[in-house]
């Protein structure tokens, strides 16, 4: 156990006052509501199947959805509905990054409105202090078929080669926008039989665009066991190559998936074997970068507090500002509150993904949440033991 853990320090999560000053108490009888519903699996199966079926057959439920779990998680509709949220968590010096959590798409007209969408808050977050990042998805700019044969090494048929052509194109005006903006843009993480072709086109994107400065931040899920020895293959060739690497470093998302793919086409799970090597390769995944600051970026997004304290630690240690502009630590909106605004409080650079888009287009996003935080052995009950702690505060 890292010794920052035995210190005084450890109570920085504890705060309650900090972390749901900008919730009313409906908002936090809310939220104590929602992650009672989520702590049980039931109840969090029949609701998503529900949900899903209701959406389906159209029938006038974005209304219940809008007021409980889409307005706990998301910032709005769009992102002028996200503004109000934005200059509430800037006011405590938690910064945004305004996600269009739209999934599941299959055309190049729609894949063209995400890049549209994409480029458009890259030049929003150029105007507002508040924002210093944008972000997309791999998927969010092609198909996932294209994405999985371009992995695999099949040869594409002629069709196939344009639709990779269209996401270098796309990926290439995202990276240039990005760059004229002077705005960082994290690029998301997904499955493992996708993801190397994602990560060579990103690593491209940062020999490009990351010369003098980390600009382009590709993400590490160090849920599997492999992403440390490909970030020291990656640190190598940045060094001798000459750009800086930009990194999102989170534990990931989609364990279920890939262990069952995995069992069911019969190669080796990517995955790590349990929770503790997980927590292992995330933690020696961040102590690698902090200890190569000058070449690496880290973007720190977890909701797991002693990776949190390690991290703070470590900064200590090797001398490094709290505020230095290469360390982000990052929660998504609606979750672990007490890390955000007490490290913002404390003064860390620290931003919330705020999920937004049309209620029902962002389903997918919150559906995978519930069925995430459910799946997180502790994680629910930790939310639901700050709530009540703040809630019996405000009695007194």
């Amino acid at each position: 156990m890292s010794k920052f853990l035995l210190m005084p320090s450890e109570k920085l999560f504890e705060n309650t006052e900090v972390a749901f000053a900008l919730k009313t108490d409906s908002e936090l009888e809310r939220a104590h509501f929602l992650f009672k519903m989520i702590a049980s699996e039931p109840l969090v199966k029949i609701g998503t199947a529900a949900t899903k079926l209701a959406l389906n057959m159209n029938l006038p439920v974005e209304g219940l959805i809008r007021s409980t779990v889409f307005d706990h998680f998301c910032g709005g509709v769009n992102e002028e509905d996200c503004l109000p949220v934005v200059d509430k968590l800037y006011e405590k010096g938690v910064h945004a990054v305004l996600d269009y959590s739209v999934e599941g798409k299959e055309t190049q007209e729609q894949f063209n409105s995400t890049l549209a969408k994409v480029n458009e808050l890259t030049a929003f977050a150029d105007e507002k202090d508040a924002m210093p990042f944008s972000v997309f998805k791999p998927t969010g700019l092609g198909r996932f078929k294209i994405w999985e044969k371009k992995s695999a090494g099949e040869t594409l048929t002629e069709s196939e080669q344009a639709e990779w052509d269209a996401i270098v194109a796309r990926y290439e005006s995202a990276c240039e926008k990005a760059q004229a903006h002077d705005v960082a843009l994290l690029i998301d993480g997904e499955e493992s039989w996708m993801q190397d072709a994602a990560d060579e086109l990103v690593t491209d994107m940062m020999r490009k665009h990351n010369k003098d400065k980390a600009l382009i931040f590709n993400t590490l899920q160090c849920y599997r066991w492999d992403r440390l020895d490909y970030l020291k293959e990656q640190h190598l060739e940045a060094r001798a190559k000459g750009f800086k690497l930009g990194y999102k470093i989170v534990r990931g998302a989609y364990m279920e998936k890939e262990n069952e793919r995995a069992d069911e086409n019969g190669y080796p799970t990517p995955i790590c074997k349990d929770k503790a090597h997980t927590d292992q390769t995330f933690n020696d995944t961040l102590r690698y970068i902090l200890e190569n600051l000058e070449d690496i970026s880290v973007f720190i997004g977890s909701h797991n507090e002693e990776s949190c304290y390690l991290a703070m630690e470590l900064m200590e240690e090797l001398g490094i500002a709290k505020n230095d502009p290469r360390v982000w630590f990052g929660q998504l909106f609606g979750m672990s509150d007490h890390i955000s605004y007490n490290l913002a409080e404390a003064g860390y650079n620290v931003a919330k993904y705020i999920p937004f888009g049309p209620v029902k287009d962002v389903m997918p996003y919150l559906i995978r949440r519930a069925e995430e935080n459910t799946s997180v052995a502790g994680q629910t009950s930790r939310e639901l033991s700050l709530l009540k702690n703040e809630k019996k505060r405000r009695k007194l």
